[in-house]
């Protein structure tokens, strides 16, 4: 039988093995970053504020451990990212036309990169403005004093977030080929995003801060503005339209 007539149990299946290969890699991705290289990355990550001269401090006697196991949990999760998105892609592949999945093909690729992109990104620029700002513009004659678990969540909230928004330029080219959506539709539409950005930098941004919902919420309108120029480059051809098939 076709993956494509599969019955609903065994569409259930299909999507229990799509859940265990992820948190499998997941897990494995996890335990690599543990017991290989968690203290190099928990010194890159509290680099920012190193430079700053800030010291992290430790409140609890488990906080480092906890925060050291959270690190690395989430860093295998950038690591096993590309095999969960690839079984993502897997389940949904025989519910596409050929022409789909060799445009699904071509995009995994670009995702992953994208991905790993949005996270440097983040950190690199969006990130370290974010924290000399707030710790040096507007803490004058204040000394910080940031327990170790209290900074790594505000770093991954700003982090991951990144990785998932750089795919936005993919996701409309996708569609765009698909017919589904189209440039002229998301221009007019420019003011609800804009409204959507706003809510979601608001959501996912670790404080509530102004500061840290506008860095966010910059990159991603820009982030917009390219999904709509890439969405009229790589539309639906006309003579496409009259076939299923690409």
């Amino acid at each position: 039988m076709a993956k494509d007539q599969l019955t609903i149990i065994e569409h259930l299946e299909e999507l229990r093995k799509v859940i265990i290969i992820s948190v499998i890699a997941l897990m494995a991705g996890a335990l690599i970053v543990y017991f290989t290289f968690r203290e190099q990355l928990f010194l890159f990550l509290i680099e920012p504020v190193k430079e700053l001269n800030v010291p992290l401090v430790q409140i609890t006697i488990t906080e480092a451990f906890f925060t050291k196991l959270k690190i690395s949990l989430l860093a295998g999760l950038v690591l096993a990212m590309p095999v969960i998105l690839w079984q993502v892609f897997s389940f949904i592949l025989p519910a596409l036309t050929a022409r789909e999945k060799k445009l699904v093909f071509i995009l995994f690729p670009a995702s992953v990169v994208a991905f790993a992109g949005g996270i440097a990104f983040s950190y690199e620029v969006v990130l370290r403005f974010a924290i000399l700002f707030l710790l040096t513009g507007v803490s004058t004659g204040l000394t910080p004093m940031i327990s170790i678990s209290k900074y790594i969540s505000f770093l991954l909230g700003f982090v991951l977030p990144f990785g998932f928004i750089f795919e936005m330029p993919l996701v409309a080219i996708f569609l765009a080929r698909l017919g589904i959506i189209n440039h002229a539709t998301l221009a007019k539409k420019r003011k609800y995003a804009i409204l959507a950005v706003v809510t979601i930098a608001a959501a996912l941004t670790p404080g509530p801060d102004v500061v840290s919902q506008l860095l966010m919420a910059g990159p991603m309108l820009i982030l917009y503005e390219l999904s709509i120029v890439l969405a009229r480059i790589f539309a639906k051809k006309p003579e496409l339209a009259e076939t299923s098939e690409y």
